[in-house]
């Protein structure tokens, strides 16, 4: 639709090291597979900008892996690529992934020399063990290192990604990592809880700990339910003393700082994926791009999946992105845009978790609940 917003996420899938809980679609690649792999992402670029020419881009988000590892004149060159297909607003977020192991304060300052306008930083934790545990490639000093460069280089939007449920940690631990993030003030963080995914070496180390432990094999366990769920809520009230709103159930920002790219997902507007493995979705249709790097280097059809959404899905999207969100499912707004009010969608999933106090409704809006927070992916379910 002529000048509706669209947010264009770009892939880097390199890094320095795998960590040993990722399953993102990234891995360290030489100069050669770099340097082939630019040159394929800004041809794809060129290739599919008429298809969005007239399209207003709202916001900009380099993913990955590590998109700091490239170098500096490399994000200018596909910011040039960009600035010269595709209509950017003049206050369009440009955020940028970064890991602190990887930055220096030439590199920052020509970052944002190129347009980086936002950085996102891979802390995940203020302890050293912890961040070996986890595989990281930095240390806490290069944290704190890391962000004192980025505000001298000029950057005055700035998240922290932070991770809680970790091997062994206790919740003073994670406290300690929170209050650690609070003294840098930062505008943003995100605060996760870890999950396990399968092929990982996560997976295999923590995954069947109790077989392990009923077998009397030594085990650093994961922390219980009980534990992580006050880890969450002590992460809500430090962040919430310090002024920091949370407006996403894992994100919490300084007021006017929240992720407007990341709400691009939430609310169910479009978006265009560049790169390897790069989802889009647009106009209610919905592709990947492939995940082998031969294919990718081949340019063509690099559409995978290719689904149009039903109403239904849609619909159901709608519930469960929204319900993501702290001030929930606007109910007037869900029956202007799908043509249906949701409690005659969804009129028993909705009484049922009212009545069970995981939702809560004020005027038009139908919300999570502290209790359903603990419990949301419940919640989300009953919606799918």
């Amino acid at each position: 639709m002529k000048n509706e917003p669209l947010a264009l996420y770009v892939h880097i899938p390199f890094c320095v090291r795998k960590c040993l809980y990722c399953d993102f679609l990234s891995f360290p690649a030489s100069e050669e597979v770099r340097k082939a792999y630019l040159k394929a992402l800004g041809e794809e670029l060129e290739r599919e900008a008429p298809a969005y020419a007239d399209r207003r881009v709202s916001s900009i988000f380099f993913g990955g892996g590590t998109p700091s590892t490239l170098a500096a004149e490399e994000i200018e060159e596909i910011m040039a690529v960009i600035r010269r297909l595709y209509l950017i607003s003049e206050d369009a977020e440009i955020t940028l992934e970064a890991n602190p192991g990887t930055l220096t304060p030439e590199k920052l300052r020509s970052f944002g020399q190129a347009g980086i306008r936002r950085l996102s930083m891979g802390a995940q934790s203020f302890d050293d063990d912890e961040l070996k545990t986890l595989g990281r490639i930095h240390r806490a000093a290069d944290i704190r290192e890391s962000f004192r460069a980025a505000r001298e280089a000029g950057f005055d939007n700035i998240n922290l990604d932070l991770i809680c449920g970790l091997p062994g940690q206790r919740v003073e631990d994670w406290e300690y990592t929170l209050r650690e993030a609070l003294s840098l003030a930062p505008e943003h963080i995100s605060a996760y809880s870890l999950i396990v995914e399968e092929g990982t070496p996560f997976h295999e180390c923590y995954h069947e700990a109790d077989e392990r432990r009923g077998r009397g094999e030594e085990q650093e366990l994961l922390p219980g339910e009980e534990e992580e769920r006050e880890m969450i809520k002590r992460c809500r009230e430090l962040l919430g003393a310090a002024g920091y709103v949370q407006y996403e159930i894992s994100n919490y920002a300084l007021p006017g700082r929240e992720c407007r790219h990341n709400l691009v997902y939430w609310e169910r507007g479009d978006y265009a994926g560049f790169g390897l493995g790069a989802a889009s979705c647009v106009d209610e249709r919905r592709w990947k791009n492939t995940e082998e790097l031969k294919e990718y280097f081949a340019g063509g059809e690099l559409r995978r999946e290719l689904q149009l959404l039903d109403p239904g899905e849609r619909q159901s999207e709608a519930m469960f992105l929204g319900l993501r969100l702290m001030r929930g499912v606007d109910c007037r707004q869900f029956a202007a845009r799908y043509g249906v009010d949701p409690h005659v969608l969804y009129g028993e999933e909705i009484e049922r978790m009212l009545s069970e106090g995981l939702l809560e409704e004020e005027g038009a809006f139908l919300r999570l609940s502290l209790k359903g927070q603990d419990l949301a992916n419940r919640v989300m379910a009953a919606f799918v």
